[in-house]
């Protein structure tokens, strides 16, 4: 068994067996624990998960999405990429905007100082870092900004990560306040092991660790049924990516998904 699906299915299990009931905003109800770690060495494959198949193509156009900057409805369903629609339904906005997410932290981040207004690339600033002083501790991303919470139709989920820089490899930890495990978990996986990837195409170092530090890591009750399932099947060898024309600060990428076997999908309801 492959160490991501084993570690997931785990995750799962734990929620089930010791998982505490605990009502949450969208009035589905959930089981709850607080605090976990995932960790992934990198060349041991890709973190895709093969207990069942997962919509690579919609994991990706998101990751695009954030790189690119955008904020609008239209890139994600223009590229069939649906995951954003119920938010946006309840948001009442008319304009394809989906506020101040994930896109415009990473890429323009809003500081004033005294009437002055400067916009951060803080994606651009980021590899520039890596470069320059690889040895920093300060090699973060922030998608949490507390003065524009109101202007988002949902606050980060994931709110930042941090990259390490050791013996030649590129590290990266990234923080999730709210962890959809059946649904979200699995995507912010693979998103964030993309995005290492895409990371370390352009400083020129090799993929080191995936660390995803999670706070309130929840299942659903109206996932227990596809949980018990997937907990239930053997795992795949993990797939390899094979990357092409990458262009990171224009949020392109090209990629070859290598030997990838899975499970069949497991449909569940997305809570919104």
């Amino acid at each position: 068994m492959n160490t991501v699906d084993k570690q997931y299915q785990g995750f799962l299990r734990k929620l089930i067996m010791y998982g505490q009931e605990k009502e949450d905003r969208t009035g589905t109800g959930t089981l709850s624990y607080f605090g976990e770690t995932f960790r992934h060495d990198m060349s041991k494959g890709f973190p895709l998960l093969t207990t069942k198949k997962m919509a690579v193509r919609q994991i990706f156009t998101e990751l695009r999405w954030f790189l690119k900057g955008r904020t609008d409805i239209k890139y994600l369903q223009d590229n069939n990429c649906h995951i954003w629609d119920g938010d946006y339904e309840k948001s009442g906005n008319d304009d394809g905007s989906l506020g101040r997410v994930y896109g415009a932290q990473w890429r323009g981040w809003i500081a004033e100082y005294g009437g002055y207004t400067k916009s951060i690339d803080q994606i651009s600033e980021l590899i520039t870092n890596i470069k320059e002083t690889p040895n920093s501790r300060r090699l973060m991303v922030s998608a949490w900004n507390v003065a524009e919470l109101d202007q988002m139709v949902l606050p980060p989920c994931h709110y930042g990560f941090q990259c390490y820089v050791n013996d030649g490899k590129l590290s990266l930890m990234w923080n999730q306040r709210s962890v959809d495990t059946f649904l979200g978990l699995p995507f912010n996986i693979a998103s964030y092991g993309m995005l290492l990837l895409l990371l370390c195409e352009e400083t020129g170092l090799n993929p080191g660790e995936l660390i995803g530090s999670l706070g309130d890591v929840h299942l659903y009750k109206n996932h227990l049924e596809q949980a018990h399932e997937q907990i239930k099947r053997d795992s795949y060898k993990l797939p390899t990516v094979r990357l092409k024309s990458v262009d990171i600060l224009n949020g392109e990428f090209d990629y070859s998904i290598i030997d990838y076997e899975s499970h069949p999908t497991i449909k569940a309801p997305l809570s919104n």
